[in-house]
């Protein structure tokens, strides 16, 4: 059974940085794409940031391009989100999803992602 647990949120000042991670469990992380999302209260699911199977196509939403880095390790079987400059408006539950795929593609569309942790809160504030 594949499970995704994401971890590494928080409280953190505006300005601050964060760094978050999904640990993917009963699979091979290196046969799927992932994506960070993220969710604040009374608002839908975003998308923030994708990167292929092979690691070499990343892609960010605007909100956040410049300030967040996607990247994996096949190796430990983890995705990574870290975060810089956040804001008061960055506040949300973030959450991993994982798709299988035999493409190298970066996808950002929330309904091809099968797999999804149960979210990790981060919270900036003063």
């Amino acid at each position: 059974q594949l499970q995704l647990v994401e971890s590494g949120g928080g409280l953190v000042q505006p300005g601050g940085s964060l760094r978050l991670s999904c640990v993917m469990s009963g699979f091979a992380l290196e046969s799927y794409g992932l994506a960070w999302f993220r969710q604040a209260p009374g608002k839908e699911r975003e998308v923030i940031s994708c990167i292929s199977k092979g690691g070499g196509s990343v892609n960010y939403a605007d909100s956040v391009k410049g300030r967040s880095t996607i990247s994996r390790d096949n190796a430990k079987n983890t995705v990574y989100l870290e975060m810089n400059n956040l804001q008061p408006e960055d506040t949300a539950v973030y959450y991993c999803a994982a798709r299988w795929t035999i493409h190298d593609m970066c996808q950002m569309s929330g309904l091809l992602y099968l797999f999804w942790g149960q979210g990790t809160q981060v919270t900036v504030s003063s």
